[in-house]
Parts: C-alpha cells; structure tokens; sequence
C-alpha cells in the first residue's frame, strides 16, 4: 500500500510530503502514547495519533516511520508540519476517529506492527 493509498482510504488532507506520496507502507501502528510507540512498535511505517506536538515527529525519526497521520479532525501546528518536512516525513490529516481508521487500513491489507513480548 502507497502513503497515496492511505490518503484516500482516511479522505485524509496531505500537510507536507506530497512528493513522496508514492512510498510504501508495510506496517501501520494507532496510539496517541509516543512511549507506547518507542516500547512495543517496531518497523513501523505509518503512525496514526491524535496527539499533534514535536514529540511526535521526534519518536517517527526514530522508529523508522514514513507518515504521520493525524486523525480525529487533529491538526498539528506549522512547527510541527515544519519539523516533520525536514525529516522527509509525509503528515496527513483526517477527521476519522482512531477505531475507525485503523480497521479501515487493516481491512485493506495494512498490517498491525506491533511487536509484544
């Protein structure tokens, strides 16, 4: 699935990143606890929250994601739209809630990511 895949399956609005709207997805995590996120997601590469501060772009670059989506009609401010642009990160916003969104992308064959040990 391409980040432009998810753009239309949420109805999502692109905020920065256009240009690489043609990457893959493999793997899609939902959470608005960034810890969360850092103990038990690995790989990921597409993050959908709620949660629109820096701390959300700092915990993508580490953890290898390639799209935040911002959901629940969220949206982050400039700094972070910003932030995210010079990391090469696409963000996305859409106004469907957490539940919804992820079982949408699951149930078009974007897999859960998590690892629990």
């Amino acid at each position: 699935m391409t980040i432009a895949d998810i753009k239309n399956y949420l109805d999502a609005e692109v905020l920065c990143g256009e240009e690489l709207m043609y990457k893959e997805v493999h793997t899609a995590c939902g959470s608005d606890m960034m810890s969360d996120v850092l103990a038990y997601v690995k790989d990921q590469s597409v993050l959908l929250t709620g949660l629109c501060n820096p701390q959300v772009v700092r915990t993508a670059e580490m953890m290898d994601i390639i799209c935040l989506c911002f959901i629940r009609g969220k949206r982050p401010s400039q700094e972070v739209i910003d932030l995210a642009s010079e990391r090469d990160l696409v963000v996305l916003a859409s106004s469907k809630r957490m539940f919804e969104a992820c079982g949408i992308l699951y149930a078009n064959g974007l897999a859960g990511g998590a690892v629990l040990e």
